[in-house]
């Protein structure tokens, strides 16, 4: 029985447990498997980037105070932090890596850096 590549169907010479013919054929199979999960991942780590250059930008002394507007006005996105954490007392703080953000009254936040 002749294997037959995955990918465009041409007979496979080689090794018993081979798939492709050519390493060509492996990488556009397995892009092409991937394409939908990878644009989630690219986009969302895109997102993620973005919000954290703006945090960076606007947060150089490691602890500050902004508006929502100015905020919203570089593009950042809410919806997009790594994670969140609560202080003892209550307060939820939301990271984008180590750059982070509180929400405060009036549309405002603090800005903070965490220290390692």
């Amino acid at each position: 029985m002749q294997k037959q590549c995955l990918e465009c169907g041409e007979k496979i010479v080689g090794r018993v447990d081979k798939k492709f013919c050519s390493d060509a054929c492996r990488n556009s199979y397995n892009n092409r498997i991937n394409k939908d999960s990878k644009n989630l991942i690219r986009n969302t780590n895109n997102r993620l980037r973005k919000n954290y250059r703006i945090l960076e930008e606007l947060n150089p002394d490691k602890k500050t105070k902004t508006s929502r507007a100015k905020l919203i006005e570089r593009g950042f996105d809410f919806n997009y932090f790594t994670s969140i954490y609560t202080t003892k007392v209550g307060t939820v703080y939301y990271f984008v890596y180590d750059q982070g953000y509180l929400p405060l009254e009036n549309d405002y936040y603090a800005l903070v850096k965490r220290e390692d």
